[in-house]
């Protein structure tokens, strides 16, 4: 485990790297003793600073839930991450690739809770019970740590490796439509680059939020009404630069739109 002092500075340098776009060396590498409850404790100090200084969060990020995410990452467990208000986009944004750090896009779906949701032992049916809709999302990673070797330990650390989302248009109550079977064609540039569709997140995606409200239990928190929660990507991530265009189509669920300027 480590000391309150050094996750301080931990946390410290990650808020650096954020504002500055920059890289850090790997957590794990300087500290392999640091364990997962560790990198939340680094997430956590981040977090309320950005609360304390106005930041209003709006919700959570559910990260490698899927097997073409681990295999992509080499990472075998999800994690999740915070997400603030000033970090949700419509369809058809300016996303500036310069506020970022190793810029890559994820296909997804985000669950809009009209009631709090909590653990243990959160079943799919009560995240169907408690959420108001499901709404398409584009996720743009941003990731503060080197990339190469790290683990899980160091991605939660980094909040995730959220960055930002990208909200479609069409929404629909989870017991309208089997989300299992939601598709996502990725295109960058008018070229597809990934496919894919919702049941490779956990077998449904409601799992994943049900697994992220049993998290929250471990940790003291819940999910609140009004949440946003991004239920982890069903393709590999794309990598994008400025001058790219985005498009991601979902079948009924419509087509989102972005810009990496």
């Amino acid at each position: 485990m480590l000391t309150s002092d050094t996750i301080t500075r931990l946390a410290d340098e990650l808020a650096v790297a954020d504002r500055e776009h920059t890289v850090i060396p790997r957590i794990t590498a300087r500290h392999p003793e640091a364990t997962v409850e560790d990198s939340y404790a680094i997430q956590g100090v981040w977090r309320d600073r950005q609360i304390a200084a106005g930041r209003r969060l709006v919700g959570r990020k559910i990260g490698l839930t899927s097997r073409a995410m681990q295999l992509a990452t080499g990472i075998t467990e999800p994690d999740y991450g915070v997400m603030f208000d000033d970090t949700v986009h419509e369809s058809g944004a300016m996303i500036p690739a310069a506020e970022y750090s190793n810029v890559r896009i994820e296909v997804e779906l985000a669950f809009v809770l009209k009631q709090p949701l909590t653990g243990p032992d959160c079943t799919l049916e009560a995240v169907i019970a408690a959420t108001d809709y499901v709404v398409p999302a584009l996720e743009v990673l941003n990731s503060h740590i080197e990339l190469e070797g790290r683990t899980i330990v160091d991605t939660i650390s980094d909040n995730a490796a959220y960055g930002a989302m990208v909200l479609g248009t069409v929404r629909r109550r989870p017991d309208d439509v089997d989300l299992r079977w939601v598709p996502g064609l990725l295109f960058k540039n008018g070229e597809i680059e990934e496919t894919g569709v919702a049941a490779g997140v956990l077998g449904h995606p409601a799992r994943g939020v049900a697994w992220l409200a049993d998290k929250l239990h471990q940790h003291g928190d819940r999910l609140e009404a009004g949440e946003i929660i991004l239920a982890g990507s069903f393709t590999r991530p794309v990598w994008v630069e400025a001058g790219d265009t985005v498009l991601a189509d979902y079948g009924d669920f419509g087509t989102i739109e972005c810009r990496i300027a």
